[in-house]
């Protein structure tokens, strides 16, 4: 199988580029040249500017595809480029959607690929709806044979913290230094995460699968874990008992207002995803790297390469802004 990632060496991507080429698939990267040091002698690459749609349809020009996958795309007008450049040249297009989509808060915490779209707090989350109303309309106007599939939070060459880090090493460092950490809440909703290479063996078996036409997916680990617990392993990986201090989501989200949309219309609320359907459609799937072994890894991963430990002074100077104000308020 032919296969076209659109991004693929990210921090999803690049584990679902491993296991498709473990897969035995022909697998093509088109970005503007950035390479995977993994991958450069099993990939192919094609170059070119992704949201340019002369760059992508002259870079594709002359070639067809079993499947297309966009992890890069966003709004509406990039999974309409796509329709535009794909359409006849791919039996497949996966659009990389999100479980944010879901509503928020949830009526009912079981969370299923049925449950309803909406999220009234972030906009990143409202743009991937349009994004899969756009594609749904297509299948059903056009027949052009979409995939829509939701991640949750999915981590591996990432520290996925709901303050503090994302690509950056600073949590971890701030856990060292012992200086306190922001846990939203009191820790104890409910959350999912889950591990790239999990992820990707749910992706993988749905490249070419000819019944997921059309369909929508998520897929996530089964673990469920407060985030008192998901700080807690973060800190074990760190090597450090974590100074833990809880702060309300809302009084977080006035200082700054991506949090209104990461807190309130994700993080903050507790869900517990139902992997019925990945399952029944790709029966090897089972996620089975716990989270305190699989941050464990990440970090490891961050230590082996100096020039990954990133500390941002930005995210230092956030956390101790919003815990002082908390604590001023708290103690008067």
């Amino acid at each position: 199988m032919r296969i076209l990632f659109i991004g693929g060496t990210g921090n999803i991507s690049t584990a679902c580029t491993r296991l498709a080429l473990e897969a035995g698939y022909d697998v093509y990267h088109f970005n503007r040249g950035k390479s995977h040091d993994l991958f450069k002698k099993s990939i192919k690459q094609i170059h070119g500017d992704a949201y340019d749609i002369d760059s992508l349809k002259m870079a594709v020009k002359n070639q067809n595809f079993d499947v297309v996958v966009n992890f890069i795309a966003y709004l509406p007008e990039d999974v309409d480029r796509d329709i535009k450049v794909f359409s006849g040249k791919t039996s497949q297009y996966i659009f990389i959607s999100s479980a944010s989509v879901y509503q928020k808060p949830p009526l009912y915490p079981i969370i299923t690929e049925s449950t309803p779209r909406k999220n009234p707090y972030w906009q990143y989350s409202r743009d991937k709806i349009d994004c899969e109303e756009y594609l749904e309309k297509a299948f059903r106007d056009n027949d052009f044979p979409m995939t829509i599939i939701r991640p949750s939070l999915t981590y591996e060459s990432v520290i996925p913290v709901a303050i503090g880090s994302w690509d950056d090493f600073t949590i971890i460092d701030r856990i060292r230094q012992r200086k306190p950490i922001i846990v939203h809440g009191d820790g104890t909703s409910l959350w999912t995460i889950t591990h790239s290479a999990d992820f990707a063996i749910g992706f993988t078996g749905l490249l070419g699968h000819q019944q997921a036409i059309g369909q929508t997916f998520h897929i996530t680990s089964d673990e469920i874990l407060t985030w008192n617990q998901i700080y807690e392993a973060v800190a074990v990986a760190a090597g450090e008992e974590p100074i833990m201090v809880h702060i309300p989501s809302d009084f977080i989200s006035q200082f700054d207002e991506f949090h209104v949309g990461n807190l309130l219309g994700d993080k903050a609320v507790s869900v517990i995803f139902d992997n019925t359907k990945i399952k029944s459609f790709v029966p090897e799937y089972k996620a089975v790297i716990p989270f305190i072994k699989g941050i464990q890894s990440t970090v490891k991963w961050f230590e082996e390469d100096p020039t990954r430990m990133v500390i941002k002074e930005e995210n230092n100077a956030f956390m101790d802004k919003v815990i002082a104000a908390y604590q001023k308020i708290k103690y008067i």
